[in-house]
């Protein structure tokens, strides 16, 4: 059950009395592998089905299902490196080896956008989804042990959110890098451009890997590591008994319909801009007021979760969302100044939807751990699986869409009249279906029951 103002603020029944507390040049360490996660985030949901649709010429069916299809594998593949994960921390006493992979990824950007001239259609539709499935497997084998590192920690309730604030902040500033960035380098729809983008976006990426690994061996050295259980296990298994935990269940499907919800908001942006505005370039404007106060938001929201708990912030900030989303109907009637503030209050919205979902995981975690088992290798890949999903769905939906709209595809950033009904179908996929994922998502949230009044 959540808390009510004024009670005092809510903690695990794992917390202990003392715990560390991590120090800062550690977690700015750690958090600046956030910095190329939001890289890898942000710029194949921002552009990469705008990328097919409009400079590759793939119909949005096509291209929505280039998109879920590596996904899937996804959901598979992410529960499987948990378990593994879980198995090489027992042996080595860390998950360093997994995170290495990582360092990968910024080749599979670069060749994921690096589409060879002669292909178009279908054909650049399998080139693009093959990157996008090695991609989605390296980023995996870097997210999977490098979210695990706050349940690994020995710290308590308030400090578990502490650590994903920064990492947080960092990841909001890859996220609002890469999302001013990206449109901005490929403004011309030239394939040579998405290619140079791609390439600069890749260094960073393997430069924050690097800097990362440096700060999980730095908080697990002066925060202490749980090791998980010592009892063999298989990844079905790991699956089954993160199912049964009914607050980690719900906290898993509420954020589900959340990352549906952004990953929809990120891929529509585009469309959005062009179309209700006639004016592309809106796009890096809009992602900079979304991301933007997202960058100063998480101490707020740090603040707003040890007075009422993060259930309670949580629900606020998936509230704030459903309006915002709502009023952006009108987007063309409020004109570019009132929408750009509503935006930067649906980007405040999104601080507290990811500060507070992904620091309640390792309170689950802790929670599990009390009743015997801690495996959290096997709770983070199940919920990096969701997020992937989420992030696959998000896209796949607004393409559907689309199609239902009969929206029109074009080569080469070439402009062609679209129909009455792909307006309004790009219209109600970026406004209304969002605001009904998120009320899906506050359904599943309330039967979250963790948080519970303490002591201090």
């Amino acid at each position: 059950m959540s808390t009510t103002p004024g009670t005092p603020a809510p903690r695990t029944a794992a917390e202990p009395v003392l715990t560390p507390r991590a120090r800062a040049a550690d977690l700015v360490t750690y958090s600046t592998g956030s910095i190329g996660m939001g890289v890898w985030v942000t710029v194949p949901g921002l552009l990469l089905l705008y990328f097919l649709t409009h400079t590759l010429g793939v119909s949005p069916f096509l291209a929505g299902l280039t998109l879920l299809l590596p996904k899937i594998i996804d959901v598979v593949v992410h529960p499987l490196l948990g378990t593994l994960s879980d198995r090489q921390a027992r042996r080595s006493g860390h998950r360093g080896g997994m995170l290495r992979w990582g360092l990968l990824l910024g080749a599979a950007m670069a060749a994921m956008f690096s589409v060879p001239a002669g292909l178009s259609g279908p054909a650049a539709a399998l080139w693009v989804g093959g990157w996008f499935i090695a991609g989605n497997l390296l980023f995996a084998c870097f997210q999977v042990p490098y979210l695990t590192t706050p349940s690994d920690l020995r710290v308590g309730y308030h400090e578990r959110t502490r650590v994903f604030m920064f990492r947080m902040l960092f990841l909001t500033l890859g996220l609002l890098g890469a999302g001013v960035a990206a449109p901005a380098l490929v403004a011309s729809g030239d394939r040579g451009d998405y290619s140079r983008m791609a390439l600069l976006l890749a260094g960073a990426m393997v430069v924050s890997c690097l800097v990362a690994l440096a700060g999980v061996r730095r908080l697990v050295g002066n925060c202490g590591f749980r090791l998980p259980d010592g009892r063999a296990h298989t990844a079905l298994g790991d699956i089954r008994i993160a199912w049964r935990d009914h607050d980690f269940r719900a906290l898993v499907l509420s954020y589900l319909f959340t990352g549906t919800t952004t990953h929809l908001f990120l891929a529509a942006l585009p469309f959005y801009t062009e179309y209700v505005f006639a004016d592309g370039a809106l796009t890096a404007v809009f992602m900079g007021a979304f991301l933007g106060p997202a960058v100063v938001a998480g101490p707020l929201w740090l603040r707003v979760s040890r007075r009422i708990g993060k259930q309670r912030g949580l629900l606020l900030s998936q509230g704030v969302f459903i309006v915002g989303s709502l009023v952006l109907l009108l987007g063309e009637l409020l004109g570019v100044a009132a929408t750009v503030a509503v935006v930067v209050a649906l980007g405040i919205a999104f601080a507290g939807l990811q500060l507070f979902a992904f620091s309640m995981v390792p309170d689950a975690v802790a929670a599990a751990e009390a009743r015997g088992t801690a495996r959290a290798g096997a709770y983070t890949g199940v919920w990096t699986a969701t997020e992937a999903t989420g992030t696959a769905i998000g896209p796949y939906l607004y393409s559907a869409v689309l199609a239902v709209g009969g929206f029109v595809s074009t080569a080469e950033g070439h402009g062609v009249a679209q129909p009455d009904s792909a307006l309004t179908a790009l219209l109600a996929g970026f406004t209304v279906v969002p605001a009904v994922l998120m009320a899906t998502a506050v359904w599943f949230q309330r039967r979250y029951a963790l948080d519970r009044p303490a002591g201090p």
